[in-house]
């Protein structure tokens, strides 16, 4: 949970001081099991790898085609 919280944490600053964004809605940052950021055009989930394994959301979503994106240039 300490490094969930921390990787969010990180994502929120980054996004509040380069491009001035921040979450619309956040929950699940009390457990810190699974915190998820809403910004609108993209949910951030952050999990611990136990509650990845519970919830197996890539087998859930398994017949959904794959997308490659590029790294962001700074």
């Amino acid at each position: 949970p300490r490094q969930t919280k921390a990787v969010v944490v990180d994502v929120y600053s980054v996004l509040k001081k380069e491009a001035r964004l921040t979450p619309r809605a956040t929950a699940g940052e009390r457990e810190a099991t699974w915190i998820i950021a809403d910004y609108l055009d993209v949910v951030l989930h952050v999990f611990t790898a136990e509650t990845r394994a519970y919830y197996r959301l890539e087998d859930l979503w398994a017949d959904v085609p794959a997308v490659e994106l590029e790294a962001a240039s700074g």
